[in-house]
């Protein structure tokens, strides 16, 4: 499950991609992402729990994607974050579309 980082005002966000069998769609999730303390680590942070799900039917682009909040600590989400997310789940909306087109019921991340 690839997944990217973003930086904002000290805290690291994520946006992480997977294909959500139960639903037959794309799921893009924002989360706060979680640093690692090991110095051999690979990598630095990791998604944690998502905040913000999108889902993006690829199977009929006749359906809406859709967007669902997780927040039961009133999580606060810094404009800017809430913007890159947003240009995340568009370009998955695109390649979902472009590829249903092209006969390709899955649009790969």
């Amino acid at each position: 499950m690839p997944w990217e980082l973003r930086e904002h005002a000290g805290r690291y966000y994520a946006v992480l991609f997977h294909y959500a069998l139960p639903d037959d769609a794309w799921s893009v999730e924002l989360s706060e992402a979680r640093g690692i303390e090991s110095p051999e680590a690979v990598v630095t942070h990791l998604p944690g729990a998502a905040v913000l799900r999108a889902l993006v039917p690829d199977e009929d682009p006749r359906l809406e994607p859709t967007i669902r909040i997780y927040s039961p600590d009133e999580h606060v989400v810094p404009y800017e974050i809430m913007r890159w997310f947003m240009k995340q789940v568009a370009d998955q909306v695109e390649r979902c579309r472009i590829s249903f087109e092209q006969g390709r019921p899955e649009a790969e991340e």
